[in-house]
């Protein structure tokens, strides 16, 4: 059984499944369960065939920036 073990594991998983949804299913007609499966292994065989890892962007000051907003909006302090 494959199961995330931590946040950040859960977090990649669903990413990869957000990237199925938006490149090879979302929009798509499908007769049956059959087309389904094949549209999503086409996609994931061409992504494998031009992988790159993801990176992260987000620099630490945005994120703590953005937390700061957030607590004060929640707060009324930036705790």
């Amino acid at each position: 059984m494959l199961y995330a073990e931590s946040r950040q594991d859960h977090n990649q998983v669903e990413r990869w499944f957000g990237l199925i949804t938006q490149q090879a299913i979302r929009r798509g007609s499908f007769r049956n369960v059959r087309q389904l499966t094949a549209s999503i292994e086409r996609y994931v065989e061409q992504y494998n065939q031009h992988k790159r890892p993801f990176v992260w962007t987000a620099t630490a000051d945005s994120i703590l920036q953005k937390v700061a907003r957030l607590c004060k909006i929640i707060f009324g302090t930036e705790h």
